[in-house]
């Protein structure tokens, strides 16, 4: 007879986690593709690269001897839920940007990991300890030093960015709140990964009417701009949609939470070494904040049990 080993369960854990991280990593290379692609509309690059995301999803279930149509079969609660996560964040991220200035936006968006850690309290079978707190902490400050460091007066408070700012919050409310659902619906066995397919096809549609309604179609006019578009939907918006469902349904949600903040330090990097930011002394700062907040917070994960 077999006897399972209560280590299963953790290197089954780590495993997912480590799945999940993969979507942190892709996500640093959104700033760095973004700005090659900037040519392209918003809601045109976020409906071209969801559409990407359907088609890689839906062939890679198709490729394992699934049918991928079967998936849009899912409960109202999941296509809320699916639905507006992925096209809910976007939207509001999006109307930040354009009722805010960037840097505050960016920093008020970049809340999504410490309410994920957060929000992780509420999950059944999930305890919030004082190094999952003092790691999101710590990677906040870091965020901050991060997006806040080309501001020549500082960041300030003007009424009329009061709305930019409420979208902003919202964005990150939105992702945090879809990632612990999502998160919940994998604790109950419902809509798996494969139905993020059915979602980032609708999210594809949705986002095409809204740049039929508010901009211009513009396309790439340079080889350069195509691939980064392309890798886009591969990636940072594609891939990345999926093994970040995977890591939260099954690995360790704070740890995630925590380790998002190195997205922003990653891709200011990225832009450091491709030329396209200057480099400054407090980029080391906010490093040294972020690697060692996102290591606190993953306690659980380095510890041997």
């Amino acid at each position: 007879m077999t006897v399972s080993s209560p280590a299963c369960p953790r290197r089954s854990v780590n495993r997912a986690t480590a799945v999940g991280f993969t979507a942190i990593l892709m996500w640093a290379t959104l700033a760095p593709l973004a700005t090659l692609a900037s040519m392209v509309p918003p809601f045109q690059l976020v409906a071209t690269s969801f559409l990407l995301a359907f088609l890689v999803g839906s062939g890679w279930t198709a490729l394992r001897g699934d049918n991928p149509l079967r998936y849009f079969r899912q409960p109202p609660a999941a296509w809320a839920l699916g639905v507006g996560g992925l096209f809910g964040f976007h939207f509001l991220y999006f109307m930040a940007l354009q009722a805010a200035p960037p840097v505050e936006a960016n920093l008020i968006n970049y809340l999504w990991p410490l309410l994920i850690v957060l929000f992780s309290a509420l999950l059944p079978g999930e305890r919030l300890r004082a190094w999952h707190v003092g790691g999101a902490l710590a990677g906040l400050a870091g965020t901050v030093l991060l997006i806040a460091r080309g501001g020549s007066g500082g960041l300030s408070v003007d009424p009329a960015h009061l709305p930019g700012y409420a979208a902003a919050l919202g964005s990150a409310v939105t992702w945090a709140g879809y990632s612990v659902l999502r998160r919940r619906l994998g604790q109950l066995g419902e809509a798996p990964t494969d139905a993020v397919s059915a979602f980032c096809l609708v999210t594809a549609l949705l986002s095409l009417l809204c740049h039929l309604a508010l901009e211009r179609t513009v396309w790439p006019s340079t080889a350069g701009g195509w691939g980064a578009m392309l890798l886009l939907g591969l990636g940072p918006v594609g891939a990345a949609f999926f093994v970040w469902d995977h890591g939260v349904r099954h690995g360790d949600i704070r740890a995630l939470g925590a380790l998002s903040y190195l997205a922003p330090l990653l891709s200011t990097l990225l832009l450091v070494l491709f030329g396209l930011a200057p480099n400054q002394g407090i980029i080391w700062v906010a490093c040294a904040l972020i690697a060692g907040g996102s290591l606190l917070a993953s306690k659980d994960l380095l510890r041997r049990k």
